[in-house]
């Protein structure tokens, strides 16, 4: 089979396209035929090794010391299940699934663990749509639900609304209830008032911490404010909910944070089958939909992951795979 392979991090040239075994599933496991994958900021950061400060480290003692343990990348895919291990019942050859498999999805072929993120394929979805959904969407909806526990009447501002995690953002915070104002570019405005966005701020001519408004939650999937920059803007009890941070800020926080009424909170979500099943829930009531910025084929793999890298898609990015 075909798979995008890298040896060592650095820029999108250590991609390359290779001939490989297909693997075989374990009892576990089920094998499937990819039909589209996802190129995430997971990609690109595992990829590149471009993280902040001390972040780097920590990138290399998950990810290899020395270069990648896991060769191929892409954790988001849509497919054809064409082979179940021995003690699987979940599955069965035929079916159509997608879901967050971890590791390996950038390939024709790629194996998942039974009880991992996994459901069938909405039949309303194509398996582009689908592969757009869960890194983006599972991310947003744990942050927001379950860390910010954004509730009726809340007012959130989502910093980088038109990307990989604010498309899925505006419209989990609006089903949850809340008064969402969208920071994004001009030539953006327009997609995020369609996924449901009250309001509108450039940040191109704005500074995101003068604004008038005050905020009960500020979800910031960019990297644009530092805490101290939130102050004016939070309500008297309102949370920073930042996707990126260095480790030094993260430390300064744990330490101070139990002084402070004003909150940061920092974490990562995890991938669970039960939050892709309400993420399905809210895409059959029309409360989710999935938003493809651009779609690429295999061998273009380096151009996704340029798309992905320049931080200004709409939405995710996916790649084509044996015939959709």
């Amino acid at each position: 089979m075909k798979a995008v392979i890298y040896e060592k991090y650095g820029p999108v040239d250590v991609l390359q396209i290779e001939e490989v075994p297909t693997p075989e599933p374990a009892a576990d496991e089920i094998l499937i035929k990819v039909r589209a994958t996802a190129v995430t900021t997971a990609d690109w950061r595992m990829r590149s090794l471009e993280m902040p400060g001390a972040m780097k480290i920590l990138g290399r003692l998950m990810f290899g010391i020395l270069g990648p343990k896991n060769k191929v990348l892409g954790t988001d895919v849509a497919g054809d299940v064409v082979k179940v291990g021995s003690s699987t019942t979940t599955f069965k050859v035929g079916d159509a699934v997608f879901g967050h498999i971890g590791k390996g999805g950038h390939a024709e072929f790629a194996v998942a663990k039974e009880k991992s993120a996994i459901l069938p394929k909405p039949e309303a979805l194509t398996y582009e749509k689908a592969a757009a959904l869960p890194f983006g969407a599972l991310c947003a909806l744990v942050f927001l639900r379950d860390f910010a526990k954004v509730k009726e009447g809340h007012h959130i501002l989502i910093i980088g609304a038109s990307g990989n995690v604010g498309v899925y953002a505006v419209q989990i915070a609006k089903a949850l209830g809340a008064r969402v104002t969208a920071v994004a570019s001009t030539p953006n405005a327009d997609l995020v008032e369609r996924l449901g966005a009250d309001e509108f701020v450039d940040y191109k001519t704005t500074d995101l911490a003068f604004l008038s408004q005050k905020f009960d939650v500020i979800f910031d999937t960019f990297g644009s404010l530092s805490f101290k920059e939130t102050q004016k803007i939070l309500t008297d009890e309102g949370l920073f909910l930042p996707l990126n941070f260095s480790l030094g800020e993260a430390f300064v926080n744990l330490l101070t944070g139990w002084t402070r009424k004003k909150k940061m909170m920092t974490g990562v979500n995890g991938d669970r089958r039960e939050d892709l099943s309400e993420l399905v829930g809210l895409i059959q009531c029309g409360k989710l939909k999935p938003v493809v910025d651009k779609a690429y084929e295999l061998e273009d793999i380096r151009s996704a992951h340029q798309h992905v890298e320049g931080r200004n898609r709409k939405g995710s990015v996916v790649v084509q795979i044996n015939g959709t």
